[in-house]
C-alpha cells in the first residue's frame, strides 16, 4: 500500500504493532459488514465497463430474463452437437496423404505404448477421401451428408486437450475443467444471457436415446452457478416427466390450481425477502407449470412435412438413426422457439451393457465408427441445412465437437485406434464464423497439432466471444475466486471470425 498511514515510522512499508492492530480491526469489521450485506442480497459491487452483471444483479425471481452481452454479435443462440467417445479426425475431416504412403510402417518418433497399451503400425484412413463443395475440402466417405455441406463449416484442425481419458475429456471440453463440479458452457451462456422464451427452459440437453454420456449431467450441469442454469434433460423418446395433467383434472381446474399456487408462493416469498434460493425454486416450479403446454407442442412432430421427415431420416435407417433424427428435429424446434442453448448428444456411456454406444473405437473401427456415422451423419446434416433454409443460422452458432481425436496408428489388436489428446478436429457453423474455412493443421500423420495449436481454453474463449462475451470478464465468485469457463487461460481465435 502506498498510503503513508500504513507505513512504519521509518517509511519502509512495514506495519508497527499499533498500525497492524488498527488495520486488522478495520478489515475484520469490513468483512463482517460485507457478509451481512451479501446475506441480505444488498451487496452489489461495481462491475467493469461492459462486464456482465454479477450474480446479485441476476433477479432470482426471473433467472431467465434476457440480459445484454458485453458487445453486440450476430449469435443470439447456440446449438452444441456433442459426440462422446472421440471421433477419429484422420478418418473423417483431417486428410493425411502421408498415412497412405507409410501405411503398415512404424516410423521413429511415434510412441510404442499409448493409453490402452502397445501400439501397432500406421494405418491409412478406413474410408476413402474425396474433395467436397466449391472449397474442395477433402472429407471421408464415412460422412457423405456432412461432406456435402463443408462450404458452410469452419474447421479447427489443430485442437489439443489436457487429458486422454473420456470422463475427464468430456468435462474439459464442456466445462473447461477435467474435474467435476464446474459449470458447463451452456450454463455459463444462460447465466449471462437469460432467455427470450419464458415458457421453455433457457438450456435444454437432448441426450442420446441410449442414455447419458460418461460424465452424465456434468456435461450440462450448473456447477456452482444457481441451479436455474442447469440444462433440462429430455429427448424425443423420453420427454420431461410429470408435465401431463392428471387424469380427471379439467383444464380449468388445473389453471385455477396453478393460480392458487402462484399466490401462495408469492405470499411465502414476502416472508423471506432476499432469499435467492427460495425465489429460484419458485421460478423453477412456475416454469414447470408453463412447460405443461409449451413442451408437448415442441415435441409433437405431426405438423412436420413429409419432405422434412424424409430429409432427416425419421422413417428410414436403424432404430437409433430414426430416434436421433427425431432429436434433431426437436433441437431445431427449440431453437425456433427461442431457447438460448440446445445441446444435442450423439453417443452415451458404454457401461450400460447395450453394445456400441459411442465413437470409442479401440477395436474394429470399421464397425464402431460406421455404426455411429449411420446414426449421426444424415440427421445432423439435415438439421444444419434446415436451420440454414429457415434463416436460423443468421443468429445461431452451431458447434460440432468431441473430446479428443484418435491415433494415426493402430493398436496392437490391428483393428482399432487409441485415444489421441494431441490433435483432433471440431467445426463451427452459423452466426459470426467464416464459411468453407479451415484453421490450423496437425502434423503429417495427424499425431500432434503442428500449425496454430489451439487449446480447449482457446476454443471456449472463441465460443464465448462469438456469443458476445469477453471470456476474462464473464466470471462468478465462488470459494474465494472469480471463476470463469477458461480458468486463467485462453485466447480468442480471431482468424475464424467474420
Amino acid at each position: 500500500m502506498s498510503n503513508p498511514e500504513y507505513l512504519s515510522p521509518q517509511g519502509r512499508g512495514l506495519l508497527d504493532r499499533r498500525g497492524f492492530l488498527g488495520t486488522a480491526g478495520r478489515s475484520a469489521a469490513g468483512l463482517g459488514l460485507a457478509a451481512l450485506l451479501d446475506g441480505d442480497g444488498l451487496l452489489s459491487a461495481e462491475t467493469p465497463q461492459g462486464s456482465v452483471p454479477d450474480r446479485t444483479l441476476v433477479d432470482p425471481k426471473q433467472p431467465y430474463a434476457p440480459r445484454d452481452p458485453h458487445f453486440e454479435v450476430p449469435a443470439k443462440q447456440v446449438l452444441v452437437i456433442y459426440l462422446p467417445g472421440a471421433v477419429s479426425h484422420v478418418d473423417t475431416f483431417d486428410y493425411k496423404p502421408t498415412l497412405f504412403k507409410h501405411h503398415g510402417k512404424k516410423p521413429p518418433g511415434l510412441p510404442a505404448v499409448t493409453f490402452e497399451g502397445p501400439s501397432g503400425n500406421l494405418a491409412k484412413p478406413f474410408w476413402d477421401f474425396s474433395p467436397r463443395g466449391e472449397s474442395g475440402k477433402m472429407v471421408s466417405d464415412l460422412l457423405p451428408h456432412l461432406g456435402e455441406m463443408v462450404d458452410d463449416f469452419c474447421f479447427f484442425h489443430s485442437l489439443k486437450t489436457d487429458t486422454s481419458a473420456h470422463p475427464q475429456g468430456e468435462n474439459f471440453m464442456n466445462t473447461g475443467f477435467t474435474m467435476e463440479g464446474f459449470p458447463s458452457f451452456g450454463a455459463w451462456v444462460t447465466y449471462a444471457l437469460g432467455s427470450e422464451n419464458q415458457d421453455l427452459p433457457a438450456f435444454v440437453a437432448i441426450n442420446d436415446p441410449r442414455g447419458l454420456a460418461r460424465s452424465g449431467k456434468n456435461n450440462f450441469g450448473n456447477g456452482f452457478l444457481p441451479a436455474a442454469f442447469q440444462g433440462t434433460d429430455f429427448n424425443a423418446k423420453s420427454p420431461p416427466q410429470n408435465l401431463r395433467r392428471p387424469q380427471g383434472l379439467s383444464v380449468d381446474a388445473d389453471r385455477r390450481t396453478i393460480e392458487l399456487l402462484q399466490r401462495l408462493n408469492a405470499s411465502h416469498l414476502e416472508n423471506y425477502p432476499g432469499d435467492a434460493n427460495l425465489a429460484g425454486r419458485i421460478a423453477s416450479y412456475e416454469l414447470a407449470g408453463r412447460m405443461q403446454t409449451s413442451v408437448p407442442e415442441v415435441m409433437d412432430l405431426s405438423s412436420e412435412s413429409q419432405s422434412t421427415l424424409m430429409s432427416y431420416g425419421v422413417e428410414q435407417g436403424s432404430d437409433l438413426h430414426r430416434e436421433y433424427a427425431k432429436n434433431c428435429i426437436v433441437a431445431r424446434r427449440l431453437i425456433e422457439k427461442g431457447v438460448r442453448v440446445v445441446q444435442l448428444f450423439n453417443g452415451s456411456d458404454p457401461s450400460g451393457g447395450n453394445g456400441i454406444t459411442n465413437w470409442d473405437s479401440h477395436s474394429n473401427i470399421l464397425e464402431t465408427h460406421a455404426m455411429q456415422a449411420e446414426i449421426m451423419d444424415q440427421p445432423t446434416a439435415a438439421l444444419i441445412a434446415d436451420m440454414k433454409q429457415r434463416g436460423l443460422l443468421e443468429n445461431t452458432l452451431v458447434v460440432w465437437a468431441t473430446e479428443f481425436g484418435r491415433m494415426p496408428f493402430l493398436q496392437a489388436n490391428g483393428t482399432g485406434r487409441d485415444h489421441n489428446p494431441g490433435a483432433f478436429t471440431c467445426f463451427l457453423a452459423g452466426a459470426g464464423v467464416k464459411k468453407g474455412f479451415s484453421y490450423g493443421e496437425s502434423d503429417e500423420f495427424g499425431f500432434k497439432a503442428a500449425v496454430d495449436e489451439t487449446t480447449v481454453y482457446d476454443f471456449n474463449a472463441t465460443l464465448l466471444h462469438l456469443m458476445g462475451f469477453d471470456h476474462e470478464k464473464l466470471t462468478y465468485y465462488h470459494n474465494g475466486l472469480e471463476r470463469r469457463l477458461t480458468n486463467v487461460h485462453g485466447h480468442v481465435v480471431r482468424d475464424v471470425l467474420l
